[in-house]
């Protein structure tokens, strides 16, 4: 069933102020310069069935020159591989190099970006590639529009600076230029697509060698979308899906979605009642639609009735209409089928082969979206609707941790349940994993007990193949407040990005696109422990700093129209300036532990307190107008 764009996405779809002629060479190279020992092949492509070659030795170059129309920033991307060291990669402005990598000896294709090219009307764009001690050929190159908020770290530890630096710019690289022409159903089996569309306001998310955005993955790269202040691409996605998920779909939305931002990504859906579906994904996106209007203020997150239906349906309906295998007495329970991802599979780990009808990141997803659906009823201002939804997430809280769970620890925990009724415990990986990520579990030595059994896991003989299984894990650890593991897990994230992929076509690790947005997110939302409420002019932080790490600091982090700069100093001070915008923000400071002495500005504060979710923080409140800065310390 074709889906088409939903009218708004539809209107932003406009005409690109920056297109490549023939980026995929699938036209033989139209609107490219060659020179000698240059050409378009069909011997090795990277997408499609052309690319473009220089051979071995000086000289050699092929090229594109752009005219720019309005006045912008630019990322430009390209897939290269090369026989020898020394080629280029080159941007140049009006005859001026701007931008240049020197390219490494690496005959897989990887993906390379020159960043944040600078242009004005009539300014010409020359993109060229040129010859070194080796062959190179190249394809599939990519235009960007450079991300709003340019976020700078800075810290003791080089370590996150490297890798968050790394991890902005290879993000912003999959992000889409709105109105620009591109192909659509690409996959491995359809490397040239099945036709061509205009792109909306969209990022990659999922596999680099398909046409199109994941909802887990959306779900999951989220923050670091936020934290590059890639609001309009968020709303946009976040709206497609939920666009998608009809009665006729059983209120599941579709898997993927093609870069148009309303077709139906062609190898996960084959018909209304036939396409890959999984029950933690409508959950995520309630939730990732709640942290986005909080990342941005927008209140069409409240006042879109494409969205707000998403958000009644997913908490209503599509429990009761997926609540019937297994009896949990007066709680819902949504449930899939035991069957494969196209009957509707209850977890995300689609690799068990077990029939479940329940699963522990399906229902800690339920959790959440229970929360996110109370939190977006009551900025709407309907109490009763956010009362109930309280209640729904205790009462699943509470059958879950009394019942569900069994009275096991660690590898005795219930992960699932088998759609004949079997509790099943041990390693589940995603089902294991999003438990205590979605905090479902009650605080206490049990939860501590299974956060170590996690750990132990996915350290060992469980541990995961594919490196986006393991971008889950910053977040867990982080979200019980295991900084050292969490920073472990993003080392080690990170330390595998120039690995091969499990899948080959995907290219390196650090080529799917989850691994740098996740990063991105954990260093803001787990290292610094940032918390934004926009609509409420509201921040809340708390330093999550592992050992070793003796300072962090970020420079340009937007919530809303603000900017801030914040600084933590171990775990017992933080400083934040408000650097732009015209709002007053309330600071809420955080910082672990029982304190008897909190200042702010050197000047003592009643040292509060307070306990979320089994942690004792001591904490203070304090104005922060524009221009102006408040360091909070306690001890």
């Amino acid at each position: 069933m074709p889906l088409s764009p939903v009218p708004l996405l539809s209107a932003l779809a406009l005409l690109a102020p920056l297109t490549f002629l023939d980026p995929g060479f699938e036209q033989g190279g139209q609107g490219w310069e060659f020179g000698p020992g240059t050409g378009v092949a069909t011997n090795y492509p990277h997408g499609g069935s052309r690319l473009i070659y220089l051979d071995a030795g000086a000289g050699r170059k092929v090229a594109q020159t752009l005219t720019a129309t309005e006045r912008g920033s630019y990322d430009v991307s390209a897939w290269i591989a090369t026989g020898g060291p020394n080629g280029r990669y080159v941007a140049r402005v009006n005859g001026t190099e701007r931008a240049a990598l020197t390219l490494p000896a690496a005959s897989n294709y990887r993906r390379y970006t020159l960043s944040r090219i600078a242009l004005v009307p009539g300014d010409r764009l020359e993109i060229a590639f040129e010859s070194g001690d080796g062959w190179v050929n190249a394809d599939d190159l990519m235009l960007s529009p450079a991300a709003p908020a340019d976020p700078r770290v800075s810290s003791s530890d080089p370590k996150i600076v490297e890798m968050f630096d790394w991890s902005k710019r290879k993000a912003n690289s999959w992000v889409h230029l709105p109105g620009t022409p591109g192909p659509l159903n690409v996959d491995e089996n359809r490397t040239g697509g099945t036709g061509t569309g205009t792109y909306g306001p969209s990022y990659w998310a999922g596999y680099a060698n398909r046409s199109g955005y994941y909802s887990r993955d959306m779900a999951h790269q989220l923050a670091g979308a936020g934290v590059l202040g890639l609001s309009a691409e968020n709303k946009a996605m976040l709206r497609s899906f939920a666009a998608t998920a009809t009665a006729q779909h059983k209120y599941y939305p579709v898997w993927a979605l093609n870069f148009d931002n309303g077709t139906p990504l062609a190898i996960d859906y084959r018909s209304p009642t036939n396409f890959v579906r999984e029950v933690p994904a409508p959950f995520e996106l309630v939730q990732k639609a709640e942290e986005a209007y909080r990342w941005s203020g927008d209140r069409s997150y409240l006042d879109d009735p494409v969205l707000w239906d998403f958000y009644r349906h997913t908490t209503g309906e599509f429990v009761d209409l997926h609540n019937g295998l297994k009896d949990n007495g007066t709680v819902k329970v949504a449930e899939g089928t035991g069957g494969g991802i196209f009957q509707g599979t209850a977890s995300y780990n689609e690799q068990s082969g077990e029939p479940l009808a329940e699963a522990g990141d399906a229902i800690g997803s339920q959790y959440q979206a229970y929360l996110a659906m109370a939190s977006l009823a009551r900025a709407k201002g309907d109490c009763e609707l956010a009362d109930a939804h309280e209640r729904r997430a205790k009462d699943l809280k509470t059958y879950y941790n009394t019942v569900w769970s069994g009275s096991g620890s660690g590898a005795d925990m219930v992960r699932g349940y088998t759609t004949d009724g079997r509790a099943l415990t041990g390693w589940g990986k995603e089902n294991s994993w999003f438990m205590p990520m979605k905090q479902i579990i009650d605080p206490g030595a049990r939860r501590e007990a299974y956060l170590d059994y996690i750990d132990r896991e996915a350290s060992g003989p469980g541990r995961p193949d594919n490196i986006e299984a393991l971008t889950y894990l910053p977040d867990t650890f982080f979200t019980n407040n295991r900084n050292d593991t969490a920073w472990k897990w993003m080392k080690e994230v990170y330390d595998r990005k120039d690995v091969q992929h499990v899948n080959a076509k995907q290219g390196t690790n650090g080529d799917y696109p989850e691994v740098s947005f996740t990063l991105l997110g954990q260093t803001v939302r787990g290292l610094m422990g940032v918390t934004p409420d926009a609509p409420a002019r509201t921040l809340t932080t708390q330093s999550r700093l592992p050992s070793g790490m003796d300072w962090l600091k970020i420079d340009d982090l937007r919530v809303g129209d603000s900017g801030f700069s914040l600084r933590h100093d171990g775990a017992t001070r933080s400083t934040l300036a408000n650097t732009a915008g015209s709002a007053t923000y309330s600071w809420e400071a955080r910082f672990p532990g029982r304190h008897n002495r909190i200042t702010v500005n050197g000047v003592p504060r009643p040292a509060r307190t307070k306990v979320v979710d089994g942690v004792t923080y001591t904490y203070t409140t304090t104005a922060v107008a524009p221009g102006r800065t408040a360091t909070v310390r306690v001890g």
